[in-house]
């Protein structure tokens, strides 16, 4: 457990980590409480670019969650960084809420629609519209960037149900227009590295934790970190045992890693 015990900052995945929908998982809380009394930091990092950090932020206090504005990193966040460092001032046509659209305007980046557009940027948008898709292609085929936040299919739903992501949108996308996106969010090692830059915290003392292979693991085990699956939401232990690259550590839930922290704090 030495990988574990080591880590310094913990990067934790949301939906189907701590929690489904407003269910709460059981030690959730006391695991980001253990978190802070083993002396460690956390952050809350999500693909969901539906949402802004301050919309999470107002979530997971509502769900009985410690948060401040230095413990979210999502997505949305993460791509208006790489669009103002890789096409600086250039208008871009957003697929998304108007929460994904706040988030790239507080970052500066100049949102439009009409021919000066360079960029395509799509999120996870639950206000998607035909008119939305129709412009977005239309932009796609005449030469403009394809940029989008995360590649999730889905977004996991209580009941087992899930709605379509980001990377659904996308392949409807691709599939009109023959353009192929730039995904930024997790497994991007990117957003592990900006988190790294910003702490001072070494890649390999960063821990992510979450329950997808393809997105929360597969970040860690490209950013070098430390990585945590575990099986209270999508990946089975099917899933892992199929896997060509496996996780670090394979636990039930979050629980178990507190009481990891728990059991060796101060040895």
């Amino acid at each position: 457990m030495d990988k574990l015990l080591n880590s310094k900052l913990f990067l934790l995945d949301m939906d189907g980590t701590l929690y489904l929908g407003d269910e709460v998982f059981d030690g959730a809380i006391d695991f980001i409480e253990t978190i802070e009394n083993t002396g460690r930091e956390y952050i809350y990092l999500t693909n969901n670019s539906s949402r802004a950090g301050i919309d999470y932020i107002t979530r997971l206090r509502k769900l009985g969650f410690p948060c401040e504005e230095k413990n979210v990193f999502t997505s949305g966040m993460a791509t208006a960084m790489y669009l103002n460092e890789n096409f600086p001032g250039e208008t871009v046509y957003p697929v998304g809420t108007p929460a994904f659209l706040s988030e790239l305007s507080a970052y500066g980046v100049p949102l439009g629609d009409g021919e000066d557009v360079k960029v395509v940027c799509v999120g996870f948008d639950t206000t998607l519209t035909y008119e939305k898709l129709d412009k977005a292609v239309h932009y796609l085929r005449h030469g403009a960037a394809f940029v989008a936040a995360n590649p999730d299919w889905v977004c996991p739903m209580p009941a087992g149900e899930v709605l379509p992501d980001c990377g659904s949108i996308c392949a409807l996308l691709t599939a009109a227009s023959g353009a192929v996106p730039k995904y930024i969010g997790k497994p991007n090692r990117s957003m592990v590295d900006i988190i790294s830059s910003k702490t001072g915290i070494p890649n390999e003392n960063i821990c992510c934790v979450g329950d997808r292979l393809y997105t929360d693991i597969a970040v860690a085990q490209n950013a070098g970190a430390v990585s945590v699956c575990v099986l209270s939401g999508e990946s089975t232990t099917d899933d892992i045992a199929a896997a060509e690259r496996k996780p670090d550590y394979v636990l039930d839930s979050v629980a178990d890693i507190a009481r990891l922290l728990k059991e060796n704090y101060g040895k």
